[in-house]
């Protein structure tokens, strides 16, 4: 399973778990509109401002994962896609100059 996987799956998590609380919430402030403890206008309120917090840390909490695995997978000395394309480059040029040499030498 490659990191975009792992990230994706995490990301996931945090999405339900979002959407979970959002659900409770509301149902939370139903349930003071029914006891009169507040309006419907006001639990809504609540409620819309409390999931853009939850939103809005779930972000930051996204940006300090990816943050933390990209610095474990450079600790481990695991290469970054970009350092692995540019090998792959470097390696495809030095084929190619080997071929050439290889047809010249055969002529």
């Amino acid at each position: 399973m490659d990191n975009n996987d792992w990230i994706k799956q995490l990301l996931m998590v945090g999405v339900g778990t979002t959407s979970l609380m959002a659900e409770k919430l509301k149902e939370a402030s139903e349930q003071w509109v029914k006891d009169g403890k507040i309006d419907s206008e006001e639990a809504k309120g609540f409620v819309d401002d409390m999931v853009e917090r939850m939103k809005s840390e779930q972000g930051n909490l996204e940006q300090q994962m990816e943050r933390q695995l990209r610095n474990m997978l450079q600790d481990l000395g695991v290469p970054r896609q970009s350092e692995v394309d540019e090998l792959r480059g470097r390696i495809d040029r030095l084929e190619r100059q080997l071929r050439d040499l290889e047809n010249k030498l055969w002529r």
